[in-house]
């Protein structure tokens, strides 16, 4: 996973969602729409210099999971019997082993400036996720594809900016929610389909504010507000 292919993810996502293509770079997608996401931090490897990726910038001492393993292997992490008279030698002895671990990825592929990935496949710059594909600036999702700035978000599909929520297709900014399809702007709702607005709503469609619109009106308001996201 590059930037090239993130990129590339996203712009997918943006289709499916919107209906139309964008010229955003990667740059402008992270400014944007995840700007505010709680994302892996840069640090680098205290044992390489180089830079790596990790959930917590509170420490004093990093190193990737990679040249963890290069260390147990070789020996490193096992210490030496040696008399400690006071705390303050104890300690001192604990710093020696006290990395943490950075970009701790398991059983993935394509994974990059990432930490804390399982199961998963083409994950850029997220966080906290498992048995996902094609995830893209996120923290937090499970079991699903094709998510762009979202958290703890699981079973969605081509969502962007989807937050506490289950069951979601083809939406954009959707909280606490679940079974939402082609819908935009929507929180505590249930089983909705292209619906905008819409709060504390259950089994509706052509709903803006939660009040039904004809399909025809409901689209032409509806191409106003994609318009308005996509190039305000």
């Amino acid at each position: 996973m590059n930037e090239e292919k993130a990129l590339e993810i996203s712009i997918q996502i943006f289709e499916r969602v919107f209906g139309e293509k964008v010229s955003f770079s990667l740059q402008d997608i992270y400014e944007k729409f995840a700007f505010d996401r709680n994302l892996p931090y840069e640090v680098k490897d205290s044992t390489t210099g180089e830079v790596t990726w990790a959930d917590s910038i509170n420490f004093d001492q990093y190193i990737t999971l990679a040249n963890s393993e290069k260390w147990e292997r070789a020996g490193k992490w096992k210490g030496s019997a040696k008399q400690i008279t006071s705390f303050k030698e104890l300690m001192e002895c604990f710093q020696n082993l006290n990395y943490i671990t950075t970009e701790r990825v398991y059983d993935s592929l394509n994974v990059c400036k990432s930490d804390t990935i399982y199961r998963s496949q083409n994950v850029y710059h997220s966080t906290n996720t498992s048995d996902s594909s094609h995830i893209i600036f996120c923290n937090g999702v499970g079991n699903s594809e094709y998510l762009l700035s979202s958290s703890r978000s699981y079973q969605c599909n081509y969502c962007i900016s989807a937050d506490d929520s289950i069951n979601c297709t083809n939406c954009y900014h959707v909280i606490c929610s679940g079974k939402i399809s082609n819908s935009m702007f929507i929180q505590d709702c249930s089983d909705l389909n292209e619906c905008m607005f819409c709060a504390h709503l259950s089994n509706a469609s052509y709903c803006i504010c939660n009040t039904k619109y004809s399909k025809d009106d409901y689209y032409a308001i509806k191409k106003i507000i994609v318009e308005w996201i996509m190039h305000s």
